[in-house]
C-alpha cells in the first residue's frame, strides 16, 4: 500500500520588505517569551510577589536563553568551525541556537538575578520557570517545524511529513514530537504546581522538569537526523550526550526531596520548603 504523505513547504519567512525580515521561527521565539510573560505575572500574583520584578527577570532570561543558545550551538555541534572563525559566533541572524546552551544561559540569568533578589531564590524561580519553559519549548520546536529544520530520519510510517525544502523523502516530523512531549510536560507540571504541597516544596518540580524534558530528548533524539557532523558513527549523539547531565541533576533534587534532603547536594536548608509569607 501506497501512502499519501504530508508535504511541508512553508516558507520561513512571514513577510520581507527591504532590510526588515520577518521569520516564522522568530515569531515562535518571542511568542515563548509573551506566553513566559504571562504564565509568570499569574503566578506572581498568586503569590504575592512584586509583578514589577518581572521584567528585570524576564531580560535576564531572554539575554541568557540567546547568548547560551547561540555559545551552545557554536561550541556543541560545530566547534571546529566556530573557534576558527570568532567573528561567524556573532551572527546569530543566520541562524543556529541550541536548546542545550539555552537551558544553561537559563540557570546562569536565574542565578545572578536569584543573587540581586534575595526574596526569590535560586530554587523557587527554577521551579517556577519551569512551566513556561515548558510551554515555549513547544513553540519553539513548532517554529523549527515551519523551518523545515532539525527534520526527522526517513520513515514510511502514514504520518510522515515530506519537508520539500529538504527533500522528497518522508520523514518523521520530530520536531512535532518534541513540542507534543513539552506541552504534555507542562500540563504534568501545571497540576504538579496546583497543589499547594508540591509547590511549596522548592527543587520537586524543577527536578521533574529536569528529569521529563532531557529524558524525552534522549528518547526522541533516535528519531532525529543527527545535527552535528561529528557524532554520526557514536551510539548516542551530541544531544542525547547533553541531555544525560541535565537529567542526572533533575533525578538528583527529585531523591533529595524525597529523602528530606538527606544527601544535601542540592538543598542544604532544612528549612527550603516553608512557605514564603
Amino acid at each position: 500500500m501506497t501512502h499519501r504523505y504530508f508535504v511541508w513547504d512553508m516558507s520561513p519567512v512571514v513577510f520581507s520588505a527591504g532590510p526588515v525580515t520577518i521569520r516564522w521561527y522568530g515569531l515562535f521565539f518571542v511568542g515563548a517569551f509573551v506566553a513566559g510573560h504571562i504564565l509568570m505575572t499569574a503566578v506572581y500574583k498568586k503569590e504575592g510577589r512584586p509583578v514589577q520584578d518581572l521584567s528585570s527577570l524576564m531580560n535576564h532570561l531572554l539575554l541568557g536563553t540567546i547568548i547560551g543558545a547561540r555559545l551552545g550551538h557554536c561550541l556543541f555541534y560545530d566547534p571546529a568551525y566556530y573557534l576558527g572563525h570568532p567573528v561567524q559566533i556573532l551572527k546569530i541572524w543566520e541562524g543556529g541556537l541550541a536548546s542545550h546552551g539555552g537551558a544553561a544561559g537559563i540557570l546562569a540569568a536565574l542565578l545572578i538575578y536569584s543573587y540581586k533578589k534575595k526574596d526569590q531564590g535560586f530554587l523557587w524561580l527554577m521551579d517556577r520557570i519551569a512551566l513556561p519553559a515548558a510551554f515555549g519549548g513547544a513553540l519553539i520546536r513548532t517554529g523549527n517545524f515551519f523551518n523545515s529544520e532539525i527534520v526527522g530520519r526517513p520513515t514510511a510510517m502514514p504520518w510522515a511529513v515530506v519537508f520539500q525544502r529538504v527533500d522528497p523523502l518522508p520523514r518523521h516530523p520530530s520536531q512535532l514530537y518534541e513540542s507534543i512531549a513539552c506541552l504534555l510536560i507542562f500540563i504534568i507540571l501545571g497540576m504538579t504546581y496546583r497543589k499547594d504541597t508540591a509547590r511549596n516544596t522548592e527543587g520537586l518540580i524543577s527536578g521533574l522538569f529536569l528529569t521529563l524534558v532531557f529524558s524525552s530528548r534522549i528518547a526522541l533524539e533516535f528519531f532525529k537526523v543527527p545535527q552535528a557532523a561529528y557524532n554520526t558513527e557514536m551510539i548516542l549523539n551530541t544531544g542525547q550526550w547533553l541531555s544525560i547531565p541535565f537529567v542526572l541533576v533533575g533525578m538528583g533534587l527529585i531523591a533529595e526531596v524525597w529523602t528530606d534532603h538527606r544527601f544535601g547536594i542540592f538543598i542544604k536548608d532544612k528549612d527550603a520548603n516553608k512557605k514564603w509569607e
